[in-house]
C-alpha cells in the first residue's frame, strides 16, 4: 500500500523561497515514509501582477525551482507530482505546466492546462489566465508511477466532467488535480467537485492545494484533500496554514469500486 504525501503551500512571488520549501518538502515526505508528493499548482510563484512576475516566468530548460525539485528528488530517492509552474513558452504566451519527476530526477511527463479559468466572481473578483497563458490540448497519464497509472489535470480543469470521464477510461488508478483555488468557489464547490470527479473516474483523487494570504494580495482556500473511488475524503488539509500531509492509499480499492459499480464501462455514447 503505497504511501503519499500532499504539500499544502502559501506559495509567494519570490521562486528561490519556493524552491527552498519544495526541496524541504521533499526530504520531509521521503523521511516520512511516502513513495511520492504531490505538490499545488503555481508551486514555484504566484504573482497576479503580471508585469511584476514575467521577470521571473522562464523556459522549463533554465528554471531553477524545476532544477532544484529535480535535484531534490533524485538526492531523496522519491517520485514528485509537480502541480505547476508558469513557463515561458518562447509563443507569445506562458505554459501553467504541470511535471511529473521519477527518483531519478528524471522528467517522466508534462501536463499543461486545458481549460483557462477566464471568470467574473460576485466577490469582485476576475480573473483571465487566457490573456497569458496558452491553454494545453492533450490528455496527459503516466504509468508505473507508485500509485498505479497518474492523471494529469490542474485545478479549473475540475469544472470539465469529459475531461475526467476521459482519464478514467484511460485506466487512470489516481488523478492529480492541484490548485490554487479562490475562498468564494472553493467554499461552494470544493468538496463536492473533487468527490464528483474521484466517483465518476473511480479512481483516486489527489489534489494539493494552495492556502491563505499571499504576497500578492490574494486569498486562497486551501483544503487539500485525497478522496477515494467511493467518494470518501481521506485526508483534509484544512483551510488554516500550509504543511505536509501523508495518506495510504490502498490500490486495491479501485477494483472493488469498479466492480460494485461499473459505470466507466456500462456507459455509452448518446446520440447528438
Amino acid at each position: 500500500m503505497p504511501r503519499i504525501a500532499v504539500l499544502q503551500m502559501t506559495a509567494g512571488i519570490d521562486p528561490a523561497d519556493n524552491a527552498r520549501v519544495l526541496a524541504e518538502a521533499v526530504a520531509q515526505a521521503a523521511q516520512g515514509g511516502a513513495t511520492m508528493l504531490f505538490t499545488p499548482e503555481m508551486s514555484g510563484m504566484l504573482d497576479r501582477d503580471r508585469k511584476r512576475a514575467a521577470s521571473s516566468i522562464i523556459p522549463e530548460e533554465d528554471s531553477p525551482v524545476l532544477a532544484k525539485v529535480r535535484e531534490s528528488a533524485r538526492e531523496h530517492g522519491i517520485w514528485v507530482s509537480l502541480g505547476s509552474l508558469a513557463l515561458d513558452t518562447g509563443a507569445g504566451r506562458w505554459a501553467n505546466r504541470a511535471f511529473v519527476i521519477d527518483p531519478a530526477g528524471a522528467i517522466m511527463a508534462r501536463y499543461d492546462k486545458i481549460h483557462m479559468f477566464d471568470v467574473d466572481l460576485d466577490s469582485g473578483e476576475s480573473w483571465r489566465e487566457s490573456n497569458a497563458y496558452q491553454p494545453g490540448s492533450q490528455l496527459v497519464t503516466v504509468p508505473g508511477t507508485p500509485v498505479g497509472t497518474l492523471g494529469l489535470t490542474i485545478c479549473y480543469d475540475i469544472r470539465f466532467p469529459a475531461l475526467f470521464d476521459a482519464l478514467g477510461r484511460q485506466g487512470c488508478d489516481v488523478i492529480a488535480i492541484p490548485a490554487a483555488f479562490t475562498v468564494p468557489t472553493g467554499t461552494a464547490h470544493w468538496h463536492v467537485l473533487q468527490r464528483a470527479r474521484a466517483i465518476e473516474a473511480s479512481a483516486f483523487v489527489v489534489a494539493a492545494a494552495q492556502v491563505g494570504e499571499h504576497e500578492d494580495g490574494r486569498r486562497t482556500y486551501g483544503h487539500s484533500l485525497v478522496v477515494d473511488p467511493w467518494g470518501d475524503v481521506l485526508l483534509d488539509m484544512g483551510g488554516e496554514k500550509p504543511g505536509l500531509g501523508f495518506c495510504d492509499i490502498d490500490l486495491a480499492r479501485i477494483a472493488e469500486v469498479r466492480a460494485q459499480v461499473p459505470s466507466l464501462a456500462n456507459r455509452r455514447e448518446i446520440a447528438k
